[in-house]
């Protein structure tokens, strides 16, 4: 009798292995084949940018080797192996540098995202860094020996993680971004802000309203050119402008892809035998590059592949940015959404709640010590 097809899952990251810890939950014996163009190692991605102050190399932050969880979970490991394309009639995916197929019953898809390369010019314009996994941050780590100065491309998120995570190491850092203040596509306007002071203490020097255009070598390391021809030196540059869902492989399969692979809320794409799940997902027009909703979604696709067809449904999940130096939490609400932010702040941070014109809590942003408040907030959401 032939075996049957296994499941066959593209990506280790955490929402390749929270998959198939789920699914194992509620089939124990189904084959499943892990393909992964890495070690398969997991480890913590939120903590690349927030290790370096802790003194931690790549392999610290390793948490669990890929071969123990593949023999707890009962995985076939395909390590270093790259998808060179989807083959949807035949259910076969190919592989570089393999003459044989892999088949599958049913196809995830986590192939998580890629980092932003912003267009710029100049003869070091390609040794900017930029941290998306393990290799990023071993490299970046190996950069830094003997550096004192480092320049960071954005402002948002994972820049002003990385800004506090590089000054508490003893860095000097300098933050451009076009954007008005810190974290401006998340944060409105007085959150954002409440960062300026807290992290400039921290020996972080702020330049909002310009971008970096060219990055050329220099004596002391770089010197990075703005759209108003002033000039910056930095020993280092690290690119944290944002990420693009690897979309490329889906879409030359013929799957629907917008801002990601097109899932609906069972995690399935136009073919019922293939699914998307993590950072290269979109759902309901949203893609959602956050643990809490890929584990959420995780669990969902685990029941549905097992038998139980089952919708994600995401509670409210507040996004948490790690600096220390000001701590951060927001519910962001769309840009279009009706209604208005209400503030208060002072010396123990800044309150902003935006409600609906009757009344209505649907977002809210906190700093410093209010994001103490966090959990409550949330509650009155979810009630």
């Amino acid at each position: 009798m032939p075996t049957a097809d296994p499941l066959v899952v593209v990506g280790s990251g955490l929402a390749g292995w929270t998959l198939i810890r789920e699914f194992r939950k509620l089939d124990g014996d189904s084959r499943i084949v892990l393909v992964t163009a890495d070690g398969g190692d997991f480890y913590s991605k939120p903590m690349l940018s927030n290790a370096l102050a802790q003194g931690k190399t790549a392999a610290q932050l390793v948490t669990t080797p890929a071969e123990p969880m593949a023999a707890q979970w009962k995985v076939t490991l395909l390590k270093g192996a790259k998808v060179s394309r989807i083959r949807p009639q035949g259910r076969r995916i190919e592989l570089h540098g393999s003459e044989a197929e892999q088949p599958y019953a049913k196809l995830v898809l986590a192939l998580g995202a890629d980092p932003i390369r912003l267009p710029l010019t100049g003869d070091a314009a390609g040794e900017v860094l930029s941290v998306n996994d393990l290799n990023d941050y071993r490299i970046f780590r190996e950069h830094l020996e003997g550096v004192e100065t480092v320049a960071i491309l954005g402002g948002g998120l994972i820049g002003c993680e990385f800004a506090n995570d590089l000054a508490g190491a003893g860095y000097r850092v300098t933050v451009i971004d076009p954007s008005p203040y810190p974290l401006a596509g998340l944060l409105p306007e007085p959150a954002g802000k409440a960062l300026l002071e807290p992290l400039g203490r921290l020996g972080i020097t702020w330049v909002f309203g310009k971008a970096v255009q060219a990055v050329d070598r220099a004596n002391s390391g770089c010197r990075l050119t703005l759209g108003d021809a002033s000039t910056l030196p930095a020993e280092r540059v690290l690119s944290a402008v944002g990420l693009r869902p690897r979309t490329a492989l889906a879409a030359e399969a013929g799957l629907a892809c917008k801002r990601g692979i097109v899932v609906d809320r069972t995690l399935q794409t136009r073919d019922p035998h293939i699914f998307a799940l993590g950072d290269c997902a979109e759902i309901d027009g949203q893609v959602r590059p956050y643990v809490l909703p890929i584990m959420h979604a995780a669990k969902a696709l685990a029941q549905t592949l097992a038998g139980q067809p089952a919708e994600v449904a995401f509670p409210p999940m507040p996004v948490v940015v790690k600096t220390p130096a000001c701590p951060v939490a927001v519910l962001p609400v769309a840009r279009d959404a009706a209604g208005a932010w209400q503030t208060e702040a002072g010396e123990n941070g800044v309150r902003m709640r935006f409600l609906t014109p009757d009344g209505r809590l649907i977002g809210f942003a906190l700093t410093g010590g209010r994001v103490a408040e966090r959990m409550a907030m949330t509650r009155l959401l979810a009630s």
